[in-house]
């Protein structure tokens, strides 16, 4: 007898897929392999033709628009789950974003634009998605972020991006106490480095990779579908005894000095 997928008839949404390459797109395909049916989101026009192939491959029932700095975007991606589907089994949230004057320059040089701007994008979308999520959730749920190493350590040219990953794990231990009575469970992802577009933004990006290949303990990285995998667990009942928590998807590099 052929094991039951341990996301059928879950409904999740996934925000952050850029293109092919991106962790949302690994984590989408896990899911989606795992039997959820999938709701995913486009920057924007021009972004879209590189999302369209994923939510294709991964056979999305809805494809939206959602910039989180445009008013009433997140709001009426919400409002489409709501009116589709009437309730949301578990979230995604895998954007982040810095301008690349402040994300290259020293922390202390950071402006006060660039770092509200980036800790609303990539820490206080999270709570509004959550805010929104929340009443979906009626017999609970798992919300689930991606962090980096960065948060807990100094790591070279990631910069602003440190503190602003210290709120986000800050904050998914905020909401894993808060909404837990409910039954939602709030996670956070914290895979090593990966080639991906975004990531691509940050200074000297391809020593970074090279240092984590030299360091790991298997001396490679991770794939997205790696990551992906261990998403798919988060999200479904298998982890239902964990919340507040940071999982590292890095091969280990976390643990090497």
């Amino acid at each position: 007898m052929p094991l039951k997928q341990p996301l059928a008839g879950k409904v999740g949404l996934v925000v952050g897929v850029a293109n092919t390459h991106s962790i949302a797109t690994g984590c989408a395909r896990a899911f989606r392999a795992a039997g959820a049916d999938l709701a995913l989101t486009y920057l924007n026009d021009r972004a879209r033709p590189y999302v369209e192939p994923v939510a294709h491959a991964v056979e999305a029932a809805l494809l939206m628009p959602l910039d989180v700095e445009h008013e009433g975007q997140l709001e009426a991606v919400m409002h489409r789950i709501a009116a589709g589907w009437g309730r949301l089994d578990f979230l995604l949230h895998a954007i982040a974003f810095c301008p690349s004057d402040d994300l290259h320059g020293r922390v202390v040089d950071c402006s006060k634009a660039g770092f509200t701007r980036a800790m609303d994008i990539s820490v206080h979308s999270l709570i509004r998605m959550t805010r929104l999520a929340e009443p979906l959730m009626r017999d609970g749920g798992s919300i689930l972020t991606v962090s980096y190493y960065g948060a807990e350590k100094v790591v070279p040219h990631y910069n602003v991006m440190g503190p602003v990953k210290a709120a986000l794990e800050a904050t998914v231990r905020s909401l894993a106490a808060e909404l837990g009575p409910g039954g939602i469970r709030v996670n956070a992802l914290s895979p090593g480095p990966i080639a991906t577009r975004a990531a691509s933004g940050i200074a000297c990006f391809e020593d970074m990779l090279a240092s984590a290949m030299e360091k790991a303990p298997e001396h490679r990285l991770v794939t997205i579908d790696e990551v992906g995998a261990v998403a798919a667990m988060l999200v479904g009942d298998a982890a239902r005894g964990v919340t507040g928590n940071v999982t590292f998807v890095d091969g280990g590099l976390s643990v090497v000095a």
